[in-house]
């Protein structure tokens, strides 16, 4: 029996076929479909491009924004360079992992933030910095940091 998750990754691999060196932009869309690569989707992949499996898997955790695990309803990025690491984003990073109750890489109990860090956002000479879905919060300060949990957090 093929499950709803297989038959939508299916259509979603079908439509990126044609596409020169499909795997990565049929991994990318797959992730816009489901919000993370569920498991049983990489075979999927494999067996359309007459790959192995290993060469999927190989990609989908060798690049950073893949995800094989379901992510949280937002995700928080906070970065973690010299830079910002000066300006007080190891103070920042702390407040947030206690205000989240995760540690990077994890996601909260209800599902609505996932803690990411990242080693620059480019926003060097604005630190610390972060990222909300994927939009840039420069001179981040500990009363910013919580206005952005609180948005977040219902």
């Amino acid at each position: 029996m093929t499950s709803a998750i297989e038959e939508t990754a299916r259509a979603v691999i079908s439509r990126h076929l044609a596409l020169d060196g499909a795997a990565l932009p049929i991994l990318h869309a797959l992730q816009a479909e489901f919000g993370y690569l569920p498991e049983e989707t990489l075979p999927l992949v494999a067996g359309a491009l007459n790959i192995s499996r290993a060469e999927v898997y190989g990609a989908a955790t060798f690049y950073h924004d893949f995800h094989l695990e379901p992510r949280g309803k937002h995700t928080l990025t906070l970065c973690r360079a010299e830079a910002c690491q000066a300006m007080g984003g190891a103070g920042l990073a702390e407040r947030a992992k206690l205000r989240l109750g995760v540690n990077f890489g994890e996601t909260t109990a209800g599902g609505e933030v996932t803690l990411e860090q990242t080693f620059c956002l480019g926003l060097c000479a604005c630190g610390p910095s972060a990222m909300l879905d994927g939009k840039p919060v420069a001179r981040l300060t500990p009363e910013k940091l919580d206005a952005i949990v609180d948005e977040v957090r219902p």
